[in-house]
């Protein structure tokens, strides 16, 4: 496992609200893309989606992904990882959600239906690239 360099860990913290772009792979091998919200423990990616979307699919069907973090104050310094999804839980998924909602919009509550069932992805870091 790859590890993010020291001079770009900034772009993880949760005081960046840095966006991160997930790619992940269709049945017919086409890439599938979404901005999405995250966070980290220790040396893994976490984001959290609904069970049943596009990307929630594509994770559990081919767990190889790419994600693209750009520093929201330079577009032009990013972080490119090649990842691996390790696990997939729905333990403490809405409580996850819900801080992620508070880390990016001050909401401590997420918005989205109580029905949907929410999901942890969690994603080991296997190639870091970076730039800026």
């Amino acid at each position: 496992m790859q590890s993010v360099p020291k001079e770009f860990q900034d772009l993880l913290a949760d005081e960046t609200k840095s966006f991160v772009a997930l790619a992940t792979s269709m049945a017919d091998g086409s890439p599938q893309v979404t901005p999405v919200w995250f966070n980290t423990a220790g040396e893994y990616i976490l984001i959290n989606s609904a069970q049943g979307r596009t990307k929630d699919l594509n994770m559990r069907a081919r767990p190889q992904v790419a994600l693209a973090i750009v520093d929201p104050k330079n577009p032009y310094r990013y972080i490119q990882i090649r990842g691996q999804v390790v696990e997939i839980s729905e333990e403490g998924a809405r409580e996850h959600i819900n801080a992620l909602s508070n880390k990016y919009t001050g909401n401590p509550v997420y918005p989205g239906s109580l029905q949907e069932v929410r999901v942890i992805y969690k994603i080991k870091i296997v190639k870091v690239q970076t730039m800026g």
